[in-house]
This record gives C-alpha cells, structure tokens and sequence, in this order.
C-alpha cells in the first residue's frame, strides 16, 4: 500500500507542476483599449 501512495505523491507533483506552467495566469492584466489621441493635428498636410 505504501508503493501506491508514493506513487500518487508522484502523479500528484507532475500534475501541480504541469498545471502551473501550463494553466492561466496569476497576474493583473492591464485594461487596454483604444486610446483617445491626444496630439497636435497639422495645420498643413506634410508631403512626402
């Protein structure tokens, strides 16, 4: 029985590990979107 528990402790850490690099973040995500612009607009149109 004992053969049998180490092996779930195996199963079990590979299963956490892969669940962590694998599984969705932890993090705050940032709001992101359109911005509004705030530059100046050119009087003139600029030629090439």
């Amino acid at each position: 029985m004992k053969l049998f528990k180490v092996f779930e402790d195996i199963v079990q850490y590979f299963s956490d590990a892969f669940a962590r690099i694998f599984g969705p973040n932890d993090e705050p995500v940032p709001s992101i979107g359109v911005q509004p612009f705030e530059g100046d607009v050119p009087s003139e149109p600029l030629e090439d």
